[in-house]
Parts: structure tokens; sequence; C-alpha cells
């Protein structure tokens, strides 16, 4: 496979030092340096595109275990009767044994900094209504109700300016499940009579957010959260309460009734394609957010950098949470994975700030790819073992390839045909966690975006990207455990007939191997066509959650654009829900093939 692709592209080596007085420019002097202290409206958002999410709060001391029983779920909802199900009265003499001496906000700010963070979010007060602040407005607070008596939220908005980080709360607008009138919480008042969710709203709710706006100095942003049923008017209020306190803030898109800055995904969710606009993905740094005793399985530093660089290069900004324990220190394994995954973003920070989303609009299968202006940074997380990176669809003119090692750089050979970029890489990868080439184009990246079948790796493409009839595309959301989100979008209400077709560019013909990732219920009978070409269909069994199954062998004769065609032909297809389709070179039968073609694409 080696020597073919070598015969297919001729080496063209670039001098070393073409661009080397631009390696300054590069850099971004805003970028590396971007501060809360001189960050206008929403740019530690826009441009930093990575913050620090914070649960702490009476249920972190419970750690998921309550009267020796452990609930797994998602820490903060503790008190749900989907989980414990504790009573309100039994729930607030958690605060008498609060005492979370060993809390150090520099630490926190330290932490967040080192991991490339831009800014702080932390839950003033969640669902379960306890103030992790000072407040007036309720007694139920970490100073009144707690041994403690301190406010950690001073110490950390005192600690995050220190540090140059942006700082900014999360407040649950609507749950309120221990003061009366909050939505899931009581019915009525300490005296029995009714409690309607406006004495909640007056009493408590814009108290408090007047409260957090005005005390705790310059804020970023405000995070409200499941408005629920919540009337505008009442959501309007506070963020007019933002606004008029906090002009430089910004709201959260999860206020309500479309009153907020920017959209929120659903938790935990990295989109597959761009998405237009200000927009954030809110992750946890293992699966629970809220600190829970027996969650250990913590996401690497791999793991870290790959969903960060996907948000970015869908055009979003990503917000990653940790959860401290009782005793308000995050768990040592969660911040060894950050400080990891944020040397390396000290070493590329180009990358990740100021960079705006992948032209293509989807990941490519080694990795992605950002973009500043004409250049292109493409992070590869899986580096192609015969020293050649492919890159599909790029149009504009490559002035510059160089393989980037911090502020040094290596130039390197690449040769363009038939609509494709080959880059000539060493066959080991320089760095463990993502390797980081920067092409400097001639232009604004022009690109076609069709999906090109890696020769090295293959392409999986989702279901999302393809042009349907007689099905249609769902959202498919479900909870692993408790809290624990995971977000598809197959297709899906199958009809006799229906199919799901993509076009896709083969760079090496030969044969490929075709799987399917699918869910549904008993055995499907799935059907791939070659459009124009060659037909397979095979039998499978259905699982409960999406697996990928082996449908067959296709056909590609020569390089160029085919369309692929999915469709389920028999058993319960209404409910069948393709999640994707995976082509993989067979390359020990297209060496043949790819040096017949080669030889055309010479002549071209």
């Amino acid at each position: 496979m080696i020597k073919s692709l070598a015969l297919a592209f001729a080496v063209v080596m670039l001098a070393g030092n073409t661009f080397a007085e631009e390696m300054d420019a590069s850099w971004g002097e805003s970028t590396v340096k971007l501060r809360a202290d001189n960050a206008e409206r929403g740019e530690l958002f826009d441009e930093g595109n990575y913050a620090m999410f914070i649960h702490w709060g009476l249920y972190s001391q419970l750690g998921n275990q309550v009267d020796g029983k452990t609930y797994y779920g998602i820490g903060e909802w503790i008190m749900d009767p989907k989980m414990a199900g504790i009573p309100v009265d039994q729930y607030k003499e958690l605060a008498g044994t609060f005492n979370p001496v060993d809390f150090d906000a520099e630490a926190i700010a330290k932490l967040a900094k080192d991991a490339g963070m831009k800014y702080i979010v932390i839950t003033a007060k969640h669902h379960d209504g306890f103030a992790m602040y000072d407040s007036a407005a309720c007694d139920f607070n970490i100073v009144d109700a707690t041994p403690w008596k301190t406010d950690p939220m001073k110490e950390l908005s005192a600690a995050c300016r220190d540090a140059g980080l942006g700082f900014g709360f999360y407040y649950s607008h609507s749950q309120d499940w221990t003061f009366p009138g909050g939505r899931k919480g009581p019915t009525v008042d300490a005296d029995g009579n009714p409690a309607t969710f406006e004495d909640y709203f007056t009493k408590k709710c814009v108290p408090q957010v007047k409260e957090l706006t005005t005390e705790y100095g310059p804020i970023e942003l405000i995070w409200f959260d499941t408005p629920g049923g919540m009337k505008k008017e009442y959501v309007q209020e506070l963020v007019d309460i933002v606004r008029r306190n906090q002009p430089h803030a910004l709201v959260s898109g999860r206020a309500g009734h479309d009153l907020g800055d920017y959209q929120t995904l659903g938790d935990m969710e990295v989109p597959h394609h761009n998405v237009e606009g200000m927009w954030e993905a809110v992750d946890t740094t293992n699966d629970s957010w809220a600190y829970a005793w027996y969650d250990q399985r913590w996401k690497t530093p791999h793991e870290i950098l790959h969903r960060l660089i996907s948000c970015v290069g869908r055009g979003g900004t990503y917000m990653l949470n940790v959860g401290p324990d009782g005793n308000g220190v995050v768990p040592e394994r969660a911040a060894r994975s950050l400080r990891e995954a944020g040397e390396w973003i000290r070493r590329y920070p180009r990358v990740v700030y100021g960079t705006d989303a992948s032209p293509w609009g989807h990941a490519m299968p080694w990795g992605d790819i950002t973009v500043k202006g004409n250049r292109l940074f493409l992070s590869v997380f899986d580096w192609p073992e015969s020293g050649q990176l492919f890159l599909p669809g790029l149009n504009t003119e490559i002035k510059s390839a160089r393989l980037l090692d911090g502020k040094e750089h290596t130039e390197l050979s690449f040769k363009r045909a038939n609509g494709w970029t080959l880059l000539e890489v060493p066959s080991v990868a320089p760095e463990q966690l993502a390797s980081v080439i920067e092409l400097i184009l001639a232009g604004e990246p022009d690109v076609d975006s069709t999906f090109g079948i890696d020769p090295n790796l293959g392409t999986e493409i989702r279901a999302e990207f393809s042009s349907i009839t007689g099905a249609k595309i769902a959202k498919d959301r479900w909870m692993e455990k408790f809290g624990e989100w995971v977000c598809e979008y197959p297709a899906t209400q199958w009809t006799k007939g229906g199919k799901a077709v993509w076009e896709i560019d083969i760079l090496v013909p030969g044969d490929y191997d075709v799987e399917l990732s699918y869910t549904g219920e008993g055995r499907l009978v799935w059907g791939v066509d070659v459009v124009g070409g060659e037909h397979i269909q095979n039998q499978q069994n259905a699982s409960h959650n999406y697996q990928t199954f082996p449908i067959g062998w296709l056909n590609f004769p020569t390089p160029g654009r085919y369309k692929i065609a999915v469709s389920c032909l028999e058993g319960n297809i209404r409910n069948a829900e393709l999640r994707s389709i995976r082509l993989t070179p067979l390359n020990e039968f297209s060496e043949t093939l790819l040096q017949a073609s080669t030889s055309r694409n010479s002549q071209k």
C-alpha cells in the first residue's frame, strides 16, 4: 500500500524558511493571553472556547451514598424520587455536617488555568435549593446553616480575578426542591399556607439573582437551567436584572423562551456537524456532574482534547465539569487529566483559542480541523503509520505545510491529485496526545465537504449527513444511567423502499468492507448499494443499543465520486435506527488497481 501511494503522489519539497517570518504572527498574542480583565463581552466564551463547570453542594458530601446504599446516577439529583428520594427536612439536616475545610479556591483557579480554561462557572444554587454562598434571601445557605460558615464564592471569584480567569454562576431559577412554591418543591409554607411559584420567585429567586450579580465583582456568565413551564415574563425579569447589574455578562441558553445569549446543547452532547451561531457543549470529566464516590470512569487527556477540539471544530465552546468531593477537593485523577490536556494546549494555543469552525463541516477519520484566517490546523489523533496523511476536498492553494512542535516546525512535503492532498509525515507520531499540522493557504479555505474515504483508516459517515427518503432523521436521546445522557441522530421510521444516500469520494479503488451501526428489534436485513453498481445485503441480529455489524464487501473500480445507499429491507423495519455506515479499504486487494489508477491520474 505504501509503495503504491508513493507512486500516486510524487514528493514535492517546500523551502524550509518560506514562511519563517510569519511564525511570531501565527501565534496570535491576543488569543494566547486572553484574560478576563481585558476581554469584551462574550469574548472569553466566543474566543476562549474552553471553560470549567463546577457542580458542588450539600449533595457532594453524600457522594451518591445514603444510609449505606449507593445510588448510580448524577449526584446533584440525589433528593429526587428516582434516586434516593430524600425528604426535605432530612436533606436540610445535612447542612449541619457540611464542613469542607479542604476547599482551596486558589488551587481550583490554578487547575482551571493549568487546564487551559478561560473562565469558571460554579453552582451557586442547584435544584436542591441550598445556596453555596452567603445569601440574605434564605437561611438555607452555606454560611448560616453549616459549621464552616464560609462563603466559597467570595474566595473563588477573587481567585479567578487574580488568575485572569472569568467567573460565573450556575443558578437553578425554576426548580427549588426545598423552598415553598419552587418547581418540585414544597406546596405549602412553614405555616401550612398554600405556596405558589410567585412566592418562590419574588421571595427567593429574584433576591438571590440580585445578590449574585451585585456582590461578587465582574461576572462573565449567569447559567440558568431547567426553566420548565416558567412564564416568559419571569425569565425576562431575571435577564433584565443580569443586564442591569452585569452588562458584561452573558446569559445561558437554558434561561428559557429564547432569551439567552447563546444555545446550550444537551448534557454531554458533542455535535457531529457544524452548528451555526454561538453555542456551547457541556460535559463532565466522568459520568456524574456532582461527586459520586464510586465513579472512577475519568476522561483521559486524549478524550478531553478530542472532545474539546471537536466542539471548536464544529464552531462552539466546550465547558467541562469537575465535581469536588464533600471536603471541597477535585478528585486527583480528574485534575491530572485536565493538567495533561492543558500542557498540550499551552504548546498549541492557536489550535483552540480564537479559531473558527472547520469548513468541511465535520470531523476527519484521523482527527479534526480548526481555522484562523488562511491557516488550517490539523489535529491528528489517529496518526497514520503509513507515513501519509490524506486530506480530501481542499481547493485552495497550499503555500506551506508544516508539522508543529511547540514553537518549532518541520516543513512537510505534499502532493495534490484528484481533489486530495497527501502529506508526507513521519511514521511515528511526534505527540502522544495529538500531533498538529499547520497548512498556510493562499487565501481563505475553499473546500468540497464530500466525505472522502480515507485510504489508511476508512471512514465512518453518520446518517444525519445523508439525503433520505422513505425514512427520517430523528433525535435519539437516552440515559445509560440516571442523568448520564447519550445522544444520536439516526435514520429511523423506515418504510418499504426507504433509502439513506451519501455521496463519497474514492481515491484508492478496490474492495471495501462495509459495516453498519444500528439498533432495532429482532433480526434485520439491510441492503447497501453503489448507486448504478453493485448491491449487497445481509441479515444480522439487532441490539438494544447501537452496535456495529458487518454487511459485506463493495467494489469501487476507479477513483472518483460515487453514491452509496442503505435500505432496511426485512424485519421490524419501522423501529430500525441506522446510526452510521463505515467503509474500510481492504488494502491487500487494492494494490494493482491503485497502481493502474496512478498511471491514469499522472497523465491528467
